[in-house]
């Protein structure tokens, strides 16, 4: 057994692949029942946009689901999702641990694995 895919539950299915796509450069490659149902992915990182209710944790602490992304470099990384719109709202016990949320309040962390 391995695991497949991580399935989001969005609000607005069109307005989730939007954020991956332009803010998180995922690229889509699957649509199914008129666009409601939406495979995107990145890297080995495959997710699948449905509607369902969004997350409501106040906290990356306080979620029940983390996604973290890898980079080789945190301020080059963080600047550019920035400049894409991303609005980092805290760290996860380290300055070099930055987390900041989705359109429906899924929780992310950006990190260098290398250095944190």
């Amino acid at each position: 057994m391995k695991i497949g895919h991580i399935e989001l539950f969005v609000q607005d299915v069109q307005k989730a692949k939007k954020f991956y796509i332009s803010k998180l450069r995922f690229r889509e490659t699957a649509s199914q029942h008129g666009g409601t149902v939406v495979w995107i992915e990145r890297d080995d990182m495959e997710f699948l946009l449905r509607t369902g209710n969004p997350s409501d944790a106040p906290t990356y602490q306080a979620s029940d689901l983390g996604i973290v992304l890898y980079t080789d470099n945190l301020e080059t990384e963080r600047a550019e999702l920035e400049q894409r719109g991303i609005n980092f709202l805290g760290i996860d016990g380290s300055e070099k641990c930055l987390t900041f949320k989705d359109l429906d309040g899924h929780w992310f962390q950006l990190v260098n694995p290398q250095d944190h």
